[in-house]
């Protein structure tokens, strides 16, 4: 059987296999519920200025601590700033960091994967120790560590998120790397003459899609929780800018007289976390059932 055919059979059991995964995905009840929320904190995020009714960062002191109700349907805080507009505000700052971080650790993490597993040997060990010594750190703690070193600010809290994530990121890829680099066609591509880029970059890189989108869905919610950590800790947003994070550190002395100041921007945080999350684990369970059960 020649080189061409081979390749070509490998591509067209992978497009019929990506069909019949999503036909099992929009089965799961689950992974679509927490897509369809997902998807909606995703346009929250992007139409923040449209759907927000009043200006997050400004004051009204004649209704500060005001109770939900017709003119504030999530109460104010203690400055009579609306809850609800913090609250999407802080939505965009967590999707922000969630998909920004996320980007940052798969820009820096797949190549090194890559190369990792497909030349082994020196590079293997080397990239193996540097991903060993930061996985030796809790994510929390070094993201926490990082955002420390580099000052308090939103997009400082991004880049400590996001290489935090870099190890898992580097761990998935080298797998897959190493699981692939010795399937028919890709041995096929050698033997045409394919040099190293071609075979990463058009038959390594392409297959490993499926585990490297469900390491994704599982980032996400990490770096949400990380960015409300970050904030709630003075180094992530800074006030008056909204987050999450900083409005459940702001709720702390008014648990009392006004609980909605803390239950909607951690009924917020809980959400979005839980969405990526459901959404993560139909896909672990559709694109990589070897995951699904270990």
């Amino acid at each position: 059987m020649t080189t061409a055919v081979l390749t070509t059979l490998g591509r067209i059991r992978s497009a019929s296999a990506r069909s019949g995964k999503l036909r099992t995905l929009r089965k799961n009840r689950l992974a679509m519920t927490g897509g369809v929320i997902a998807a909606v904190f995703v346009l929250v995020a992007l139409f923040a200025p449209l759907v927000a009714p009043y200006d997050p960062a400004r004051p009204d002191f004649a209704n500060a601590l005001a109770a939900p109700g017709w003119s504030h349907w999530l109460g104010t805080d203690d400055l009579g700033r609306d809850q609800l507009s913090r609250v999407v505000y802080g939505a965009r700052a967590s999707m922000q960091v969630g998909v920004l971080a996320v980007a940052l650790a798969f820009v820096v993490g797949v190549p090194l994967g890559l190369l990792a597993g497909y030349y082994g040997k020196f590079t293997d060990s080397v990239v193996s120790r540097l991903t060993d010594t930061m996985l030796a750190f809790p994510f929390l703690v070094l993201a926490v560590g990082l955002a420390a070193v580099l000052g308090p600010s939103l997009t400082n809290a991004t880049i400590a998120i996001g290489i935090s994530q870099i190890p898992a990121v580097i761990r998935i890829t080298r797998a897959e790397t190493l699981r692939l680099r010795h399937v028919d066609y890709v041995a096929a591509a050698v033997a045409n003459g394919g040099g190293d880029a071609t075979v990463l970059l058009r038959h390594i890189l392409p297959n490993a899609t499926s585990a490297l989108t469900v390491q994704a869905t599982v980032g996400i919610p990490a770096a949400i929780i990380g960015e409300a950590l970050l904030s709630f800790l003075g180094l992530g947003v800074q006030p008056p800018d909204a987050s999450l994070g900083v409005m459940l550190s702001g709720a702390q002395s008014f648990l009392a007289p006004a609980p909605w100041m803390a239950v909607f921007p951690g009924l917020a945080v809980v959400a979005a976390t839980l969405a990526f999350n459901l959404l993560g684990d139909g896909l672990r369970d559709v694109l990589d059932p070897r995951g699904a059960t270990r």
